[in-house]
């Protein structure tokens, strides 16, 4: 009880702190204000008083930040002002060095975009969809069986990467037992190097990167030379539009993949379990009535949004909401805080698993950059939770999460549970 107090005194301080610091002084893409989970106050009085707000100074340099529902929808469809191109920057709050930009379909801009994305189309059809759910059931069953009763172990490591790498192996028919390489990769991708990062340097990044395109290329070879199959990798290789891209192309494409594959999902799939234990009474709900699963997936993909943001890059100076946005100024639409619009959403800091209209979110991105694996995310969180059902009454978390020093992937590292024996 003693820890309770202590920890909503906190965030009391925590909460005081971002309504007195004057908003010139408010940096919301802090990676520490997520890694404590503290950052939703920011978001809040920004989206009341300042929803077009400029941060001239930050470990990521000058940026904007979008924060309301409407204003990110807004930004995300003017292709002819803003910009997803890498050689401008890319996609994330965190500028790439020049000399280590690779292109993905998610960081160009139209027509290009749509040539590359159709290739990878195909994978997420309801007929692929339907044959997938067949392979993510039996998966899932089988992680679940194989779970420790009365013992705490951490959710994360054995149902939220597990399940997810062994998608995303299936997906790019990958080796079975390097599958585990595909989540580092990720992982790598989008950590901020630093001494207690995953990796110390931006080289150390660059030379497990070159082992990913290494390590693809090789699988590359070996498809190009097969017949076409329906796995992403073979689509990849002989589609007219993806066929003959370059390296950076290429690796571009692998990391886009990758990290939509992994992070998205097995960061819902923790919060999933997450928000059901913070709201026993959801919990209670969905147990008695598993038909709220069509309900429940879309809202906890809301809750959790599991990629906080993504940024564009201004073509042309350009007034936005009376602000004045220069060439080249770097936007930065919060989906975080766009899913947590009080104008838009109904009680949006209430976890309601049979919301009316759940699927009213941003954390799949919208317009032509919506993500192209929605789908997939969606079947599997629904599938693990009616294997979940079935299996246990209850699964309790026993411990605080720890959270990823991120502000573009909103991550959970570890999440430790128990099952009764």
């Amino acid at each position: 009880m003693h820890g309770t107090i202590e920890s909503a005194a906190k965030l009391d301080a925590l909460r005081e702190r971002a309504m007195s610091l004057p908003l010139e002084q408010f940096d919301p893409g802090d990676p520490e204000l997520f890694r404590t989970d503290t950052f939703w106050p920011y978001f809040d009085r920004l989206r009341r008083e300042d929803p077009v707000h400029y941060c001239k100074d930050s470990m990521f340099g000058p940026y904007w930040s979008v924060t309301r529902y409407n204003d990110i929808m807004e930004i995300e469809t003017n292709h002819a002002v803003f910009s997803s191109a890498s050689a401008l920057g890319g996609i994330t709050i965190r500028d790439i060095d020049p000399d280590l930009r690779r292109e993905s379909f998610i960081s160009m801009d139209p027509p290009r975009h749509a040539a590359q994305r159709k290739t990878v189309a195909p994978m997420f059809t309801p007929t692929h969809l339907d044959n997938l759910a067949i392979n993510i059931r039996k998966r899932s069953a089988e992680c679940l069986d194989n779970l420790p009763r009365g013992e705490v172990f951490d959710w994360v490591d054995r149902v939220s990467i597990e399940l997810t790498t062994q998608m995303l192996a299936v997906l790019f028919d990958f080796p079975w037992e390097d599958r585990r390489k595909l989540t580092r990769w990720s992982d790598v991708a989008t950590t901020i190097p630093g001494p207690d990062g995953l990796v110390a340097t931006e080289d150390e990044r660059m030379a497990e990167l070159a082992e990913c395109a290494a390590y693809f290329s090789r699988l590359w070879k070996e498809r190009i030379e097969q017949p076409p199959k329906s796995d992403l990798l073979s689509m990849m290789a002989h589609g007219t539009a993806t066929r003959d891209m370059d390296a950076k192309n290429f690796l571009g494409n692998l990391i886009l993949l990758i990290v939509g594959g992994n992070d998205t999902t097995r960061n819902t799939m923790s919060g999933s379990l997450l928000a059901l234990s913070q709201h026993p009474e959801q919990y209670r709900k969905l147990r008695e009535n598993p038909d709220l699963l069509d309900s429940f997936v879309p809202e906890v993909i809301r809750w959790q949004t599991p990629l906080a943001h993504m940024r564009r890059t201004a073509l042309s100076d350009f007034e936005f909401r009376g602000k004045q946005i220069k060439k080249g100024d770097k936007v930065v639409m919060w989906y975080v805080s766009g899913n947590r619009d009080e104008d838009v959403i109904d009680r949006p800091y209430e976890f309601i698993i049979d919301r009316a209209r759940p699927r009213t979110h941003l954390s799949f991105g919208f317009g032509i950059h919506r993500c192209v694996g929605l789908r997939l995310a969606e079947l599997q969180l629904k599938i693990i939770w009616e294997e979940i059902l079935k299996r246990f009454d209850h699964i309790d978390v026993v411990g605080e999460p720890t959270r990823v020093y991120s502000s573009f992937v909103k991550g959970i590292e570890t999440l430790p549970v128990k099952i009764a024996a």
